[in-house]
């Protein structure tokens, strides 16, 4: 039987895909706002924003899964090193936990007793988890990872393909932005809350990183006009 994802899991394939969704939506978006300020060819416009969205969705897959695969090759060997510790030194390692709680404010006997009660039932997860703040079982998948940004790249890149293909050629930049906008307040709002940060930083971050990627490349492609 296949094992279920934990919760944390979940959040990091999550986590991928919103950010996989973002860079999909302000790539494409400033590749096709950067060429419709070179021409005003439509199909000139789309082909630019597919070959984007193709070298992009590649890009992003293989970038999470390689950054993923390095993270995780790092907790192995930290797993690797923490099982040597162990078998070496375990009272040292007992102590080291215990130490850690009473200074964090929890009484010497709580502390020992918790300690010990963690030890005895996965050493490993408890000195892994208090060193270096993982859990040994909690691994993520680079596959996964690798996959939902292949999958949430182009999603994200449809909006501005489709805004700047089929608005009026007269408003066409116009609402590419604003639409790309309200997209990225979406995604800079759920990644905020993915990372437990401020959400109005978040959005304010977002939105104002993706306006000016498509007023620079704008007026770069209006140079060439």
């Amino acid at each position: 039987m296949k094992k279920k994802m934990t919760l944390a899991q979940r959040v990091n394939v999550l986590r991928a895909s919103v950010m996989g969704a973002n860079d999909g939506i302000l790539s494409v978006a400033g590749i096709v706002v950067g060429v419709a300020g070179a021409t005003t060819n439509s199909f000139s416009i789309l082909i630019s924003g597919l070959a984007g969205m193709l070298a992009g969705t590649i890009s992003m897959a293989m970038g999470e899964y390689v950054s993923v695969n390095t993270q995780k090759d790092s907790q192995k060997m930290a797993i690797a090193h923490q099982k040597q510790a162990l078998a070496e030194n375990y009272e040292g390692e007992s102590d080291w936990v215990a130490q850690k709680y009473v200074d964090q404010g929890i009484s010497e006997p709580l502390a020992r007793k918790a300690t010990r009660e963690m030890m005895n039932e996965d050493a490993l997860v408890t000195t892994v988890r208090e060193h270096y703040g993982f859990n040994p079982s909690e691994f993520i998948s680079p596959y996964a990872a690798g996959i939902a940004s292949m999958i949430s790249f182009p999603t994200g890149s449809i909006l501005p393909l489709v805004s700047i293909t089929f608005f009026p050629p007269q408003i066409k930049v116009v609402a590419t932005v604003i639409s790309v906008a309200i997209a990225l307040a979406i995604t800079g709002y759920v990644a905020a809350i993915l990372g437990n940060a401020n959400r109005r930083h978040g959005i304010f971050r977002n939105v104002v990183s993706g306006l000016l990627t498509m007023l620079v490349t704008y007026f770069i492609g209006h140079l060439f006009a």
